[in-house]
């Protein structure tokens, strides 16, 4: 009897052993998780972007050397947490973060923690508007006052002649950075819109740069006016659910809620996350992690034809007014030749080059990305600090992977034997 226990205590041991390699438990499964939206639509499964292997060493070159550049500047203390992407061609072939999302907690930044994108939130905005045109609900030379009949500039001709291609272009006639001082104080939206009617133009639309936010920040009552439908529940049905975006949002309410956000800092010194600029969303507002950024910069790079179609991709990336490119450090790379403001996107063109790029500073957050079409790569860097690692950073990088560019061009994969 005692023999035939331990027999079937042996047969019990292994049966059960065996059950964890034919049969996985559940409580070991990584289930994916969806949230629902005001738009009632239904998150996609909540998983990891998928990051291509690149198969060019000189690539691989390049992106080392480039993070030797991140983690020393945040060694020296230029910044507690930050987090990179970067696309080649229509693939991401590096996701990762770096450091801190609070010097005073242990929390590390991933793919998935999110930050402000600041004036970046004028680019996606871009995309947004992109989507409506290529849907033949909005146009690019139709006038403001086609959805906001109310507006008023103090120019009647002004007013009539105003179209969404000047406002995207900050080419509306309006003093430089006008009433944004008064976006800092939390002055309502309409109350700021309003009162363009009580400044002096500059010059007529479409004739000069002036960068704007609140001017910028008209497209997205446009864009309401047009569809009928909130500018968030745009920017999810539109947007984030086709790209996957699934940590992006686009108010100060979503952002607090989120358990895996870096806070800002004054380098090493933690901020507290503002509301300031969640009034005009279209140019300041938008909220992201790295991984919607490697998503979205991808879809804007030709792998999302359904959702960005190339043709209307172009159309963000066409030059309409000379502008001063405020990033000097591009002239560490190389000579700067020209400038321009496109739609929602500034354009930096060089002897042999063209690079389409954007910066965003918010409440001591920075947001960088860049494409450059020609060698087809694209880079997105986010910071939650101000310093050298976002101030240098793309130029650094689009330095760097010039240097290989010729060994990267001339390498040919080795034919399986």
């Amino acid at each position: 009897m005692k023999g035939l226990k331990i027999l079937l205590s042996i047969v019990l041991v292994v049966v059960v052993g065996m059950s964890f390699f034919l049969f996985p438990q559940k409580k070991h499964e990584l289930k994916a998780t969806s949230r629902k939206d005001s738009t009632n639509g239904t998150w996609p499964a909540d998983k990891p972007a998928y990051v291509a292997k690149e198969q060019n060493p000189f690539v691989e070159a390049s992106l080392k050397e480039f993070e030797s550049f991140i983690k020393m500047a945040m060694a020296n203390g230029q910044a507690p947490g930050a987090a990179l992407a970067v696309v080649r061609d229509t693939s991401i072939i590096f996701l990762k973060g770096y450091g801190l999302r609070d010097t005073q907690q242990p929390d590390s930044v991933n793919t998935r923690t999110v930050f402000r994108l600041g004036s970046v939130s004028k680019s996606v905005t871009a995309s947004l508007a992109s989507i409506l045109v290529n849907e033949k609900i909005i146009h690019w030379d139709d006038p403001v006052v086609k959805y906001i009949p109310e507006f008023k500039l103090k120019s009647a001709s002004a007013t009539q002649s105003l179209t969404l291609r000047h406002v995207l272009s900050h080419t509306i006639g309006l003093p430089y950075h006008a009433f944004t001082g008064m976006i800092e104080e939390h002055t309502p939206f309409d109350t700021l819109v309003h009162h363009l009617q009580d400044l002096d133009l500059i010059g007529k639309p479409g004739e000069l740069y002036s960068y704007q936010n609140v001017g910028f920040s008209l497209i997205g009552k446009v864009m309401e006016r047009a569809t009928g439908k909130k500018l968030e529940d745009l920017f999810t049905e539109k947007l984030f659910l086709p790209l996957h975006m699934s940590d992006a949002s686009a108010s100060f309410e979503k952002i607090m809620v989120n358990g895996n956000v870096a806070r800002p800092h004054f380098f090493m010194k933690p901020r507290s996350i503002s509301s300031a600029y969640y009034s005009v969303v279209p140019a300041g507002g938008l909220n992201a992690s790295i991984q919607d950024m490697a998503l979205w910069l991808k879809a804007m790079m030709g792998s999302r034809p359904d959702v960005l179609p190339r043709d209307r991709v172009n159309e963000l990336f066409e030059p309409q007014v000379r502008a001063v490119a405020r990033n000097l450090n591009f002239w560490q790379w190389k000579r700067v030749r020209k400038s321009f403001y496109a739609l929602g996107w500034r354009i930096i063109t060089f002897n042999d080059d063209t690079v389409a790029y954007h910066g965003g500073y918010v409440n001591n957050y920075r947001c960088e990305v860049a494409i450059d079409q020609k060698r087809k790569i694209g880079i997105a860097l986010l910071v939650n600090s101000p310093g050298m690692v976002a101030d240098q950073g793309i130029p650094h990088f689009l330095k760097i992977y010039d240097r290989y560019l010729d060994s990267i061009n001339q390498w040919k994969p080795r034919r399986p034997l």
